[in-house]
């Protein structure tokens, strides 16, 4: 179809207005819960805030930010993040590498894939895993957020895709020259795979960010909750795990507290996407089609 069609015209501007909705869709909610934690009681509690505050006011955010344990919540989620990030990635890396040669040439090759395949059909269920955590001492442990889900085998494949997309005659002529898998490795494959670590790194952050389940089932104590599971508690109007105390909350209204924290434990994944997202869809891209 002819860039200068009118077929061709309708359908760009029905496509803008389409992705002009649905991005609406997705930032008018964060603009919502950012007008409500930065507004005064009255209006908030009366449901009174749209996608401008109300008797502006930073309270909420004072309230949250003298709140220790929300403090020492978000800490361990950046250190989850940092710590379950790297070592995800490092893993899927080396285990992507191998795993994207020829039979011929790494040989058992299939019987590897097919280990790591299974596990992403069967697993061994909540209370065996939990068992497990427990007897190797993990238990309100920042390793139980991290070892359990350390090596993503959906990532893997996803990188294993993209280093079957990188040219051949690259590795060779390293191999010429006397580089071991290791040097080619980290000097030929991860500079050309940056696109794809970016994209994966992302998953990766994202998954330890927002993953709060885990949190509830191995923190037996809620002072070691991550940010996500403190905000689930927060979200079913749990404040006894909050150290909030009511007399506390007078005047500030439990919805201008909850908006403020859910406002701050969204903030970081919308910090690092922008500079991300060029990498994104190169990645995506890249590993998605072996020639």
């Amino acid at each position: 179809m002819p860039d200068n069609s009118p077929a061709y015209r309708i359908f760009s501007i029905v496509n803008h207005i389409f992705l002009l909705v649905i991005s609406l869709l997705c930032v008018l909610p964060i603009i919502h819960i950012l007008a409500v934690s930065l507004s005064g009681k009255s209006p908030a509690a009366a449901n009174l805030v749209g996608l401008w505050p109300i008797d502006f006011t930073f309270d909420a955010y004072k309230k949250t930010f003298g709140n220790d344990n929300f403090l020492h919540a978000l800490f361990v989620s950046a250190e989850r993040t940092l710590l379950g990030t790297l070592i995800g990635m490092a893993l899927v890396f080396l285990a992507a590498y191998p795993l994207s040669k020829e039979q011929h040439t790494f040989r058992g090759r299939s019987v590897y894939a097919w280990y790591f395949i299974f596990t992403m059909l069967f697993s061994g269920g909540m209370v065996p895993g939990y068992i497990l955590i427990t007897k190797l001492g993990l238990l309100n442990s920042i390793w139980a957020l991290i070892l359990p889900g350390a090596v993503n085998v959906w990532l893997m494949i996803l990188m294993l895709n993209f280093f079957r997309t990188v040219p051949k005659e690259l590795e060779e002529a390293a191999m010429i020259d006397g580089a071991s898998h290791y040097r080619i490795l980290l000097s030929v494959f991860l500079p050309v795979s940056m696109p794809a670590v970016a994209t994966l790194a992302l998953f990766t952050m994202v998954g330890h960010w927002n993953s709060w389940f885990d949190g509830m089932l191995y923190m037996t104590n809620h002072a070691n909750y991550p940010l996500a599971t403190l905000l689930q508690t927060i979200v079913q109007q749990d404040y006894t795990k909050l150290n909030v105390r009511p007399e506390e909350l007078e005047n500030i209204a439990q919805r201008t507290v909850k908006s403020a924290q859910l406002f701050i434990g969204a903030l970081p994944i919308l910090t690092v996407y922008p500079f991300l997202q060029k990498y994104f869809v190169k990645g995506i891209v890249l590993g998605s089609v072996k020639e």
